[in-house]
This record gives C-alpha cells, structure tokens and sequence, in this order.
C-alpha cells in the first residue's frame, strides 16, 4: 500500500482543530499510540499498540507491525507500506527477537477527510506535531495527490510551525542523544 505524507511542528493544536471543522474532515477519534521500532536492515518496522481513549473510556485496539520505506525529505513523500500481524512478522524477519530501537508514544487525534487522514498528534518528548496522510492505491490517486498535499498545507499553515523530514523515530532518537539525561 502506498500514501503520500507529510510532517510539520504543530504551533496551534486548537486552530487546527477548527480547520478540520471547517474543511468538514470528520472527526475520527483520539487515539493512544505506542509504536516500538525495531532495527531492521532495510526501511522501518514499528509494532503499534493502540488504545482509543474518548471520555476516560479505553479501548484496545488489534498490535499491528507495520513495515515502511520512504525518503527522508521536507517535502511531502511516497510512504510504501505493509500491514503484518505477528505471524507474518516472525515469517519475514526470522524467530528471533528483533532488537528494539526505541519507542514513541503519542496521543493522536484523527481526522478524515476523503482519502486523507489527519493527525493532530502530541508526541512525549517532542510536542505537538501535525501530519497528513493521502491514500495513493490507484493511478488516479497518485496523479491527485501532489495537488491535495499542496491545498492541504496551504490550509493549514496558520497553524503550523517548521516542516520535518524524518519520523517522529528520527526526531526523538536525535532529542535522547542531545539529552541523554533525559
């Protein structure tokens, strides 16, 4: 499966709030995501464990391990991805525990609009973040998706701070070694 995707510092979580209400992406739900990276020897692999928490209700939802490749760029960027369960996991990279990088926890709010999803994420250590992702499983998807990245950012600029080029992965991994204290 593939997405288009993009990452920025998110200044003002409560305008991009109202955005979504505006542009009608239809809120989804907040959502506690602890994503484990593994070291693999090609692309990334994160084990998800997700919670959807909504009024001080949890409730679990299924590990997914997912596998993705995709340059590190500021611009918006073809994620190819697969979705394994922890059968396949074990059948693609072998029985032995894989060595784990390092974790990031999150708090995300999801948003939909179409074929986008949205996410007003609160990354520990890290702060506010916003990040889209653009469905591009079809031809028509992926001639679609340059222009509906650009109206996309452009909407939601007043809320935004510095574009990223790395995963969240990247940014904590670079925060932990800064502060290694912390």
């Amino acid at each position: 499966m593939k997405n288009l995707e993009w990452k920025a510092e998110l200044r003002d979580p409560n305008l991009a709030r109202l955005i979504c209400k505006k542009i009608g992406a239809s809120r989804i739900g907040k959502i506690r995501q602890t994503d484990t990276y593994y070291n693999v020897a090609r692309g990334r692999l994160k084990k998800r464990e997700a919670i959807a928490i909504e009024r001080g209700i949890g409730s679990p939802e299924p590990i997914e391990y997912i596998f993705y490749d995709r340059p590190n760029e500021v611009s918006p960027k073809v994620s190819d991805y697969t979705i394994y369960t922890h059968d396949e996991v074990v059948q693609r990279f072998g029985q032995a525990p894989l060595p784990v990088w390092l974790t990031v926890t999150k708090v995300r709010e999801l948003y939909l609009l179409n074929t986008t999803r949205i996410h007003i994420d609160d990354v520990t250590d890290l702060g506010w973040h916003f990040e889209f992702e653009i469905l591009t499983n079809t031809p028509e998807d992926e001639e679609l998706a340059p222009g509906r990245a650009d109206e996309i950012r452009t909407t939601f600029l007043p809320a935004l701070g510095e574009p990223l080029r790395g995963s969240y992965s990247d940014l904590l991994a670079q925060h932990l070694s800064l502060n290694p204290d912390a």
